[in-house]
């Protein structure tokens, strides 16, 4: 795949991982090419599901979400790691799932209002879907580095 990727297409990836909602003409102004040019690469990108979506970023500290955990997930013996993420899919919270190698089976990310949401969530749902045998939680004090891979 990545011979048909060339240097202008990271360019363009480059560009909308910065800002996902840069206007094609920003984009071809910068690039020095036409709109037309970048409406194909984008569908070229697109089609080859290099860029799956776009999406929005929000800031969930100002909707009352202040605490962010990570939870280790140690799964049952013989237990279709894929059971317990189809399970987790419906918990909100859960903003990332990770089948991992290491002591545990998956890693989650999640987002809490608070310390006794964060309880609720593990003693009333997550702990209690079939297969998941414990959680370790670690929560995150300060979120120092967040940014989007830059492609070379």
């Amino acid at each position: 795949m990545s011979q048909q990727i060339d240097d202008l297409d990271v360019k363009v990836i480059n560009i909308l991982l910065q800002n996902a909602n840069t206007p094609y003409s920003e984009i071809a102004k910068a690039l020095e090419v036409s709109i037309g040019t970048i409406h194909v690469r984008i569908k070229k990108l697109e089609a080859l599901q290099v860029i799956r979506y776009f999406s929005l970023e929000i800031d969930h500290t100002k909707l009352g979400y202040d605490l962010t955990a990570y939870l280790g997930v140690t799964l049952e013996k013989g237990v279709v790691y894929r059971d317990v993420i189809a399970a987790l899919e419906s918990v909100h919270e859960v903003t990332e799932a990770h089948y991992i190698t290491g002591r545990y089976g998956l890693f989650l990310k999640i987002c809490c209002k608070n310390t006794t949401h964060l309880r609720q969530l593990l003693n009333e749902t997550i702990q209690m879907i079939p297969g998941v045998q414990s959680t370790e939680t670690m929560i995150s004090l300060e979120e120092r580095i967040k940014r989007p891979l830059h492609i070379e």
